[in-house]
């Protein structure tokens, strides 16, 4: 008896241990759990962790930086016949935080521990002693077979408080996105943001797209965020999922934020005596409002920082673009500014009441990023408050978002006046708006028969010499107007309607910020 009540009780803690273990199995790490860690995390004060990294590493100048390389053979999805590869990034220069950074194998989270061997320093004179597991790793990218089956490109890129960047099919790195942006181009500290730690779910052999899971961490805010990263033929779509936990009351949250460069174009290059027509990672904001107008902004670098709003209720999207896609204006076959992404936000709720913001900085140099557009809820940020936000960021090369307007190509800009007899008026400007053709709209015969016209408004300057025109070269139609303005900064904005439609409207809307 004493023998049958002990194999029972055997059998039954073997049972017991069985289901333990599959419980074990069955608590996959999820979203939840980052969304624990965050909302924990904003229970205590923030604590700055960046790295006293030594001087061979912390002087490292950009140039130098780019000499450290990841061996892709050291990577954690190497030689697994897996569709995406991860390699890694070292601290140095800039990049003076460590993340954490977690594989997850079914169900299993290992996290990589550091090891100096994975790199090679190039000519970066960096001593062995000073390589330790303190170090850590300053980011991750992941690789894919994006245009060709048998290599593994760039598909995305985490390195630097929470910036990232991505790329679709074709494309070189241009703007970046960034977790999150608080008080940007404000007349206090601008915060950044840092993520700290990232799990990354190891893909099946055929996946498609690939999961992974951030924290946040600053001063004012935690963070969990879930990406969903799905590279097509025609973009990479990136779902971000982002719960948000205020530490401290926040004057000004900046949600899906992108960074971009505008040197000069076609409407502001007189600053800059260079043989290249245009240097520019994005040559524009677009915006959809809640109100379904298609408003394109171009970009501009003045000589003051320029901070545009565009008040709006459940914004359908915004993002900063690429559209020029012409070799020849930018002849520059190295940076080749024509394959740059364009990004566009896609907010999968009811983002209620608040606006796009465009901040332009005034920049010397194409190497500096200028140009930050975000949106602003007008709901208050207060501490302990928790805050959810859901959108897509496409990256892509063209919009084809509301394919039934005209889409505005270029803006041109210089001296005012007929130009006769050297008559130009430095109190006036000309513009020039080149728009598509799009549809089954024969612009030349609408135009010759006086059906389109522009509807033009400003709040402060005359409008003059107007005509619309068709332009064979672009097979579409160009604008050309004066305008003096009677104020040191103006708005400007038109569109094109046809008259034999009700006044119904054929093109996106132009709204310009002019300085004097």
């Amino acid at each position: 008896m004493k023998l049958n009540l002990f194999i029972c009780l055997k059998l039954f803690c073997i049972g017991v241990a069985f289901l333990q273990v599959n419980e074990a199995r069955a608590e996959a790490f999820e979203f939840e759990n980052v969304v624990k860690m965050a909302q924990k995390n904003a229970q205590v004060p923030y604590q700055n962790k960046a790295l006293s990294l030594p001087p061979q590493l912390a002087h490292l100048t950009p140039e130098q930086y780019s000499d450290i390389r990841f061996k892709r053979e050291r990577g954690a999805w190497f030689g697994q016949n897996l569709p995406f590869e991860i390699q890694l990034y070292h601290p140095g220069g800039l990049f003076n935080h460590s993340v954490q950074i977690y594989d997850i194998v079914d169900d299993e989270v290992k996290l990589i521990p550091y090891d100096s061997d994975d790199f090679d320093f190039g000519k970066n004179p960096v001593s062995e002693h000073i390589l330790n597991e303190k170090l850590g790793y300053a980011g991750f990218r992941l690789h894919y077979p994006l245009n060709r089956n048998d290599y593994f490109d760039e598909l995305i890129s985490f390195l630097g408080a929470s910036y990232f960047r991505a790329l679709a099919k074709g494309q070189n790195y241009g703007l970046s996105a960034r977790g999150l942006a608080i008080n940007t181009a404000e007349n206090v500290v601008e915060e950044f943001p840092v993520f700290t730690k990232f799990w990354l779910k190891r893909p099946d052999k055929d996946a498609k797209n690939i999961k992974m899971w951030a924290l946040l961490d600053s001063e004012s805010v935690t963070g969990a965020y879930q990406f969903d990263i799905a590279p097509k033929n025609d973009e990479t779509s990136i779902r971000v999922n982002a719960v948000l936990f205020a530490r401290k009351d926040i004057a000004k949250l900046g949600v899906a934020p992108l960074t971009s460069m505008f040197l000069y174009g076609e409407n502001t290059k007189s600053a800059f005596d260079d043989y290249r027509p245009e240097v520019h990672d994005s040559d524009g904001l677009l915006v959809i409002n809640g109100n379904g107008e298609k408003i394109w902004r171009p970009l501009d670098n003045s000589k003051h920082l320029r901070l545009s709003s565009f008040v709006d209720d459940n914004p359908k999207g915004f993002g900063l673009m690429q559209r020029d896609r012409n070799p020849r204006d930018y002849l520059d076959p190295e940076a080749m500014y024509e394959k740059r992404p364009s990004v566009w936000i896609e907010p999968l709720e009811n983002w209620g009441k608040g606006k796009v913001q465009l901040a332009e900085l005034p920049s010397i140099s194409e190497t500096n990023d200028n140009v930050v557009a975000y949106w602003v809820p007008d709901e208050p940020i207060k501490a302990g408050g928790t805050y959810r936000f859901n959108y897509i960021l496409h990256w892509q090369d063209e919009d084809t978002l509301m394919p039934e307007l005209a889409k505005i190509t270029a803006t041109h800009s210089g001296k005012g006046g007929d130009g006769l007899e050297g008559e130009y008026l430095a109190n006036k400007r000309k513009f020039v708006i080149d728009f598509s053709n799009f549809g089954d709209m024969n612009f030349e015969e609408e135009i010759k028969n006086g059906n389109i016209w522009a509807d033009i408004s400003n709040r402060a300057g005359v409008v003059s010499n107007v005509r619309l025109l068709y332009t064979p070269a672009i097979h579409g139609a160009s604008l050309y107007f004066d305008f003096e303005p009677n104020t040191d900064i103006t708005e400007l904005r038109l569109l094109l309607r046809n008259k034999a439609e009700n006044n119904r409207v054929i093109s996106e809307v132009w709204s310009y910020q002019l300085w004097q």
